[in-house]
């Protein structure tokens, strides 16, 4: 062994045997988290518990759609739009997509100009993302509606094929719409606490004594970044294929 590498051991706490050694070897792992704030940790296990619901979804999508015996619907036909008597397929979808994805970018700027506390452009940006949201979840709403009113499909029925299409279709982007929605009104929220100047004053928070600062907007960007990512899985996956 050489000089280098037996001063490397002497300097390193010795190695605990069975379970006292599985202990501290795990327990170690918590000095990752040491100046971590609380918010970003329980932010990250919330998405990972929520990456476990949305990979259930599409695998149950997967299976559905691959062991039914009634035709499965074509997407590019479904979710096509009729403009000028043109028939546009995903034309909607794919403007819902670059929304969202626009929205991401918005995000990233608002965590960046946070960090460096301009309060006005953080402001603006929140509020562009929120808007950019608001705007996702009202094209989902119209694309709801035509599938209802116009094409007749249910949860529990659809007139173009597999009756399982209905089921599969509102319950996965329901899911996501529910957490685009949720996002905006917090992104909302964010923005005129920090147009109040909450974040640079550190002001505690509703119903809690915790200083607020900029790093809760990165926070929520951990959140909005994880909505859209979902939403490119969906995207790939229940309207390409």
């Amino acid at each position: 062994m050489t000089q280098s590498a037996q001063a490397t051991m002497a300097g390193t706490a010795p190695l605990l045997d069975g379970t006292p050694g599985v202990i501290a070897d795990w327990s170690s792992d918590q000095r990752a988290f040491k100046k971590t704030p609380w918010g970003k940790v329980m932010m990250w296990i919330f998405l990972l518990s929520d990456t476990f619901i949305f990979s259930c979804f599409l695998i149950a999508y997967g299976t559905v759609r691959m062991s039914t015996t009634i035709p499965w619907p074509n997407p590019s036909e479904v979710f096509a739009l009729n403009i000028g008597g043109n028939h546009i397929p995903l034309l909607l979808i794919a403007i819902m997509t670059f929304v969202l994805i626009t929205s991401s970018g918005t995000m990233a700027l608002a965590v960046n100009f946070g960090y460096r506390k301009n309060k006005m452009v953080t402001f603006w940006l929140l509020l562009a993302t929120a808007l950019l949201g608001a705007t996702f979840v009202g094209m989902q709403a119209f694309e709801w509606t035509k599938l209802i009113v116009d094409e007749g499909v249910r949860p529990w029925g659809n007139p173009m094929g597999a009756p399982q299409f209905g089921a599969i279709f509102f319950m996965v982007t329901g899911f996501h719409g529910t957490h685009v929605s949720i996002g905006v009104i917090f992104l909302f929220i964010m923005a005129f606490k920090v147009l109040r100047g909450k974040m640079d004053r550190e002001e505690p928070g509703f119903m809690t004594g915790r200083k607020q600062d900029y790093g809760m907007i990165e926070v929520m960007g951990l959140y909005w970044h994880f909505v859209d990512l979902v939403w490119v899985f969906i995207f790939a996956v229940f309207y390409l294929w």
